[in-house]
């Protein structure tokens, strides 16, 4: 009897622990499940947004903005960029017009993956000063500087040891999308006309010799002056001249008035103008 007694307890107890076992077996799988998704939020959460070029002069730089968590505000970003050499059909983050973040220019028509991960026929780039940074904007001036051909970024962020997914900017052409600026200006009065003198913006690339090389060199560039007659209309704009010289002589004006000049760059073939200069002004003595 005490031997069949022990036996049935040996038994109910090998039963408890088999039971116990699946038990913990169970919770580490709901455990490991809660996990994964919670891993899995936080990546979508803490993934960049917006990914886009901004180029003025071809200083081209990607911009984005931080995901929609709290642990984003703490992320840190990795930058890669590529050139487009096939036909590809990835979705790129919404995209803010040029004219957008250039007011008053106007525009007509592992955690880490390898280094040469394929994606059409170009292959990604690591941007190394753009690598692991809290920063939401990367210089990639140097890596676009061949301007006719079209780009992408990606960004990818990281908190608490979790890795979002690459976030895609759209395809970035820097010839046909960046914003040209202003030229410089420069008045002098002569009698009762001022002479205006040009200066065509300047690009950040820069010849054998180390001077910059000016966006005429690029462009077939147009000057558009406009003359301000501060005692008639402050705000009111007068153009007297479009074409390409770099010296301009605006006559027939009146002694004792002050006057402004404000200018401007035309692009013809892209249909597309800058922002108006800075006001250079002058009374006629």
């Amino acid at each position: 009897m005490l031997f069949s007694h022990g036996a049935t307890l040996l038994s109910m107890r090998g039963i408890t622990l088999s039971s116990l076992c699946l038990l913990i077996h169970l919770l580490q799988d709901e455990i490991s499940s809660i996990l994964v998704l919670e891993n899995e939020d936080l990546q979508n959460s803490i993934k960049p947004q917006k990914i886009e070029f901004h180029s003025l002069n071809f200083n081209n730089t990607l911009h984005w903005q931080p995901g929609r968590a709290r642990e984003a505000k703490a992320a840190v970003y990795f930058v890669q960029y590529k050139v487009f050499l096939s036909e590809e059909t990835e979705t790129c983050s919404s995209q803010t017009p040029m004219k957008s973040i250039f007011p008053g220019a106007t525009l007509q028509k592992s955690p880490f993956p390898e280094q040469n991960t394929r994606y059409g026929q170009s292959t990604w780039q690591n941007k190394e000063e753009c690598w692991g940074v809290q920063d939401h904007f990367c210089d990639l001036t140097d890596e676009t500087a061949d301007v006719q051909e079209p780009y992408y970024g990606r960004v990818r962020a990281a908190s608490g040891g979790v890795y979002s997914d690459w976030s895609l900017s759209c395809r970035f052409t820097p010839w046909r999308e960046t914003m040209i600026g202003p030229p410089t200006v420069n008045v002098v009065q002569s009698n009762k006309s001022i002479i205006v003198k040009l200066q065509a913006p300047r690009s950040p690339y820069r010849r054998k010799r180390g001077s910059t090389i000016p966006m005429t060199n690029y462009y077939d560039l147009l000057y558009q002056v406009f003359i301000i007659n501060n005692l008639l209309d402050e705000q009111h704009r007068v153009l007297v001249y479009e074409g390409k010289d770099k010296v301009v002589k605006i006559e027939d004006l009146r002694r004792g008035v002050s006057y402004c000049v404000v200018a401007k760059t035309y692009v013809p073939t892209l249909d597309r103008s800058s922002a108006y200069s800075s006001r250079q002004c002058t009374m006629l003595l």
